[in-house]
C-alpha cells in the first residue's frame, strides 16, 4: 500500500483504462405506477428518490466506465421490468442480475427466459429471511443446477456467517458460477475479521467462484480513501487471483458524501501498489466481462 498514492494513474495504467466495467449498480425510478414496489417497501424512503440510467452514466462515464451490471433493486421484488427495460434501451451497455422466486412455478425455466433477455446472474439472499434452511428448498436447488447448465451466475448477498452454507452449495454444484457480493459484507461492522476472511478465501478452491470488491462505503472505515481495506483486497487476490475478482461501486449508495464514485474506482486503479496493471485490468474489466457479458 502506497503511503502517498499518486493523484494521476501511471501511463501504463492509463493505456489499459479504456472501458472499465462496474459490476454492481442499482437503478430505479420514482414512477411507482409503471414500476410498482412490493408491499414491504411501498412506503420506505430511499435516497435518492430517483436514480435512472441517465444519472448513473453521468457519474460513471467520466471515470472510464463503459459497461455496467445492473442488480435488481430489492423493492421491486421478483418483477425485473425496470431493469430489463433499462437494458433493452441501451443494448450492450448493461447486463443484468435478476431476482427469481425459488418458490414460484419452475424457477429454472424463469432463469432460462431471463437469459434470453440479457440476464447473466440471479441474486439470492437470506438477509430478509428467518429460515436457516433457505438453501435447501427444492426451488433453490433447481436454480443452482440451472446456473451450472446455463452459465447463469448465482450471486449471494450474504453476511459472513452464511459463508459455510454457500461453501456447501459450491461443493454440490461445482459447475455453477457463483459471485459473492461485497466480499460477503466482511468489514460491515468496521473490522476486517481474520476468521471471516479465511472463510471467504476458502471458497477459492471452487474454480467457478468469484468475489466482488464492492460497496466500499459500507466496509471497514466506510470513507475514502478506503486503504484500510488493503488486507481484504490482498488476501482475496492471493486466494482467488485477479481473474476471479471484480470491482463494483454499488451506486447510488456509494455516492453519498464523503463517499464518491470516483473514490471507489480509485482504490483499485491507483492506491494499492500490490496490484499490477494486469490485475487492475482483470478486476476493473476482464472478470466481469467474462461472467456477465460473454455470449
Amino acid at each position: 500500500m502506497s503511503p502517498e498514492p499518486s493523484k494521476q494513474p501511471d501511463p501504463a495504467t492509463a493505456k489499459i483504462a479504456d472501458g472499465w466495467i462496474d459490476a454492481h449498480v442499482h437503478v430505479w425510478t420514482s414512477d411507482k405506477k409503471r414500476y410498482p414496489r412490493i408491499k414491504q417497501f411501498a412506503e420506505t424512503t430511499f435516497k435518492p428518490a430517483h436514480f435512472p440510467p441517465e444519472e448513473l452514466l453521468k457519474v460513471a462515464s467520466p471515470t472510464g466506465v463503459k459497461r455496467i451490471v445492473l442488480i435488481q433493486m430489492i423493492f421491486y421484488g421478483y418483477d425485473n421490468s425496470n431493469m430489463l427495460d433499462t437494458m433493452q434501451a441501451q443494448p450492450g451497455v448493461f447486463a443484468g442480475v435478476a431476482q427469481v422466486d425459488e418458490e414460484g412455478n419452475d424457477p429454472a425455466a424463469k432463469m432460462r427466459r431471463l437469459k434470453k433477455l440479457g440476464v447473466r446472474g440471479v441474486r439470492i439472499s437470506q438477509l430478509l429471511r428467518k429460515d436457516d434452511h433457505w438453501l435447501d428448498r427444492p426451488g433453490m436447488q433447481s436454480m443452482w443446477k440451472c446456473g451450472g447448465e446455463e452459465r447463469i451466475a448465482i450471486c449471494p448477498l450474504i453476511n459472513p456467517d452464511d459463508l459455510p452454507a454457500i461453501d456447501g452449495m459450491c461443493e454440490k454444484y461445482p459447475d455453477t458460477p457463483v459471485v459473492i457480493d461485497h466480499t460477503a459484507r466482511i468489514g460491515g461492522n468496521g473490522t476486517i475479521d481474520p476468521h471471516q476472511l479465511k472463510q471467504l478465501c476458502k471458497l477459492a478452491r471452487h474454480k467457478n467462484t468469484y468475489v466482488k470488491l464492492s460497496a466500499f462505503y459500507f466496509l471497514g472505515g466506510k470513507k475514502p480513501p478506503y486503504t484500510n481495506l488493503a488486507p481484504l483486497v490482498r488476501q482475496s487476490l492471493d486466494a482467488f487471483g485477479s481473474d476471479r475478482l471484480m470491482w463494483g461501486s454499488d451506486a447510488p449508495f456509494q455516492l453519498e458524501a464523503p463517499n464518491s464514485y470516483q473514490a471507489s474506482l480509485e482504490l483499485i486503479r491507483d492506491k494499492l501498489d500490490f496490484l499490477s496493471n494486469t490485475d487492475k485490468a482483470a478486476i476493473l474489466r476482464g472478470t466481469a466481462e467474462k461472467v456477465f457479458f460473454a455470449d
